[in-house]
């Protein structure tokens, strides 16, 4: 799984950890589904993955699938064919565009950046297939950095490309250089990845070469039939001529193919008798793509879900094209307004994307739901192959007890850190180990009314207290337990109430755990995240108030929403905390609720809200009979409202409803 540790060179940072310590030390956390979108009728099929949460996390649960045969291509080999990563690279940039625009703006701290890429691109090399390839976006600021950890990770021999993308027209910039193109870095496990040569249309200078016509309107041009060789080349005959190659050089035709073309006309002399050969425009794909990129500029106009970072649809599919087959699978761990889970959709691809950013999720689940057929965002509308909604790391505990028994057991492993591995000692049967010690899941579903207290402990240690080591874990419901300490020593061995919701009990982990912060103003949308551990859903408090009125100085009349009082509850390095108004992240509107999906209309960030005396204001006549509101905090928990138009004061009749696609 691991390189051999020595190595010529490597980029050497203060808190650089071995590979084989990421892959141990980073929990698994559980995918619980929120919504599925479309149906096919067969439960078993592949549903496309749209995860919210830590992608670190997230990937590690995505291994443990590959490993267990469910993550696949459509021809069965297990893994990711292609992975794109666009990561958060730049530093504060400045994008110009209008306020709407959802700004990604990246905030990056030196090694710690290198170092969150880094962990994750250990995972990204064992989730790819055998066979597949990884492309990772990068600009000048930290692309020689991560080109190294890329070398360390997969391998210098493993290097393909440094794809140069001109990313914007010319800069007029007084004291440099215009900086106007990133870095796409382009890796694989093997030479035997999957690449299918891509072309672009020639240019003025290659289409002057086909300047030659023979009065039916084809042009072409005249080809060397010979090509470079070593050694002694053969002769081939040429009609009633047997003529030797040029010094140096082989016939790159074989006789049957001269005899061939020889035939079609396609074989003519020029004056010193040597052969060339016709090659007609219309016959040619165009030029063979190179590493340099200029014909994929992404301009304001082609933008589909207004992210200034947003990157053309024609470059991914560009990449998916060349890297990948229909059926395959494509993974993108930072996915950000979604542009490669919707090329891979509309090219037959399966997908999955992750995102931190609820932001993010809302951006692409709407996008997913109004694709066109075409790339660029053009053509006929495209109904998406059915996706599921995960949430990774963050859980609505009232829905995690109605699951069914294996799927708590499931989720109560993962949750802890624990290796799935049912075994009896004494009689008794457990479910695992963690770190080299026993675990049992205690069976709620089948024990509804039995509670775990002293006494509980002490018979499973008169059973088996002798036969296992030092520690023993009991998972079980927070409720269950009667007795308040975390363990219970009974002669030399430790038993621990590992309790369901709570976070992790610090004692057994190197690291405190927090929940995903979430951003409040447009320059902190796309801020590396680094989570560590499991956060619950505790929806905050809100109290509102809609109305229809004219804004101070403006002359027509607006829908306002008024957000009185706003209260948030997290659980953070173990301890509960509770905050105001100054922990609300940004206020999402659907002004047409169809009572299924939430299509993302407008996004106001707590600074926008805040400056307005806490007001969202947004066209009346926009209005349609349900507006669903979405408040988020800073820790990604959310609280929403379906409010009725008739609560704004004003009456409105929508003649065309959103066109949307219900979900499961």
């Amino acid at each position: 799984m691991f390189p051999p540790e020595k190595r010529e060179y490597e980029l050497v940072y203060y808190g650089k950890e071995r590979e084989e310590d990421i892959i141990a030390n980073t929990m698994a956390v559980p995918l619980q589904p929120i919504s599925t979108f479309g149906r096919n009728g067969d439960e078993n099929a592949w549903h496309n993955m749209l995860i919210f949460g830590d992608n670190l996390q997230a990937l590690k649960t995505l291994l443990e699938y590959k490993k267990a045969g469910k993550l696949t291509n459509a021809d069965g080999t297990p893994g990711a064919r292609l992975i794109y990563i666009d990561p958060p690279f730049s530093t504060k940039q400045d994008f110009h565009g209008t306020q709407d625009q959802k700004a990604y703006q990246d905030r990056i701290a030196g090694a710690n950046f290198i170092e969150f890429l880094r962990k994750r691109l250990v995972f990204l090399r064992e989730l790819l297939a055998t066979d597949g390839t990884i492309y990772v976006h990068l600009d000048y600021r930290k692309g020689h950095y991560i080109k190294a950890i890329l070398d360390e990770i997969f391998g210098e021999q493993n290097f393909v490309n440094e794809v140069v993308w001109q990313r914007s027209a010319a800069h007029n910039d007084p004291y440099q250089f215009g900086r106007i193109h990133d870095v796409i870095y382009v890796y694989g496990l093997s030479s035997q990845r999957k690449f299918s040569r891509q072309y672009i249309p020639y240019d003025e200078k290659q289409l002057a070469r086909f300047k030659y016509d023979d009065g039916d309107g084809r042009f072409y041009l005249l080809d060397n039939m010979a090509a470079p060789a070593h050694g002694r080349a053969t002769p081939m005959r040429f009609g009633k001529k047997v003529l030797d190659p040029p010094r140096n050089m082989m016939w790159r035709f074989s006789q049957e193919n001269i005899n061939k073309h020889l035939e079609e006309g396609r074989i003519v002399f020029n004056k010193n008798g040597v052969p060339k050969f016709k090659r007609y425009l219309g016959d040619m794909q165009g030029a063979l793509l190179q590493d340099i990129w200029t014909d994929c500029i992404m301009h304001m106009s082609s933008k589909v879900a207004n992210y200034p970072t947003e990157k053309p649809e024609k470059l991914l599919a560009r990449i998916i094209t060349t890297s990948s087959n229909p059926g395959d699978l494509v993974l993108d761990a930072f996915a950000g307004s979604g542009t490669t889970l919707a090329v891979a959709e509309k090219l037959r691809r399966r997908w999955i994307g992750i995102d931190c950013g609820k932001l993010a999720i809302y951006t692409i689940q709407k996008r997913m739901l109004n694709l066109k057929t075409e790339i660029g965002s053009k053509g006929k509308p495209l109904a998406p192959k059915p996706f599921t909604l995960y949430n990774a790391g963050l859980y609505d505990f009232t829905q995690l007890r109605q699951l069914p028994w294996s799927d708590w057991r499931f989720f109560a492993l993962q949750l802890f850190g624990c290796i799935d591995k049912p075994h009896k000692i004494g009689g008794i049967e457990l479910d695992g180990t963690r770190q080299g010690y026993d675990v049992l899941v205690f069976n709620h579903v089948a024990n509804p009314n039995k509670r775990i207290d002293d006494e509980t402990i002490r018979e499973i240690h008169s059973h088996i207290g002798k036969r296992i080591g030092r520690k023993f874990f009991i998972i079980a419901p927070r409720g269950v337990f009667d007795f308040q300490q975390d363990y219970i020593d009974l002669d030399n061995v430790r038993f621990y109430a590992l309790r369901i919701p709570y976070s992790i009990i610090n004692e057994l982990h190197h690291r405190d755990f927090t929940a995903l912060q979430q951003p409040n103003d447009e320059n902190a949308v796309n801020e590396t995240v680094d989570a560590v551990g499991f956060d619950f859903i505790q929806p905050p408090q809100v109290q509102w108030t809609v109305s229809a009125k004219k804004r101070k100085g403006q002359m027509f009349t607006e829908a306002c929403l008024k957000i009185k009082k706003f209260e948030s509850r997290a659980r953070l390095r173990g301890k509960d905390t509770r905050g105001g108004l100054e922990t609300l992240s940004m206020l999402m509107i659907d002004l047409d609720y169809d009572g299924k999906v939430f299509d993302l209309d407008y996004v106001f960030y707590a600074t926008q809200l805040q400056a307005d005396d806490w007001q969202a204001w947004f066209p009346v006549e926009k209005v349609g009979k349900k507006v669903m509101a979405v408040f988020i905090d800073i820790y990604g928990n959310e609280a929403r409202e379906i409010i009725p138009t008739e609560q704004f004061g004003i009456e409105r009749k929508r003649t065309k409803p959103k066109k949307r696609t219900a979900r499961k």
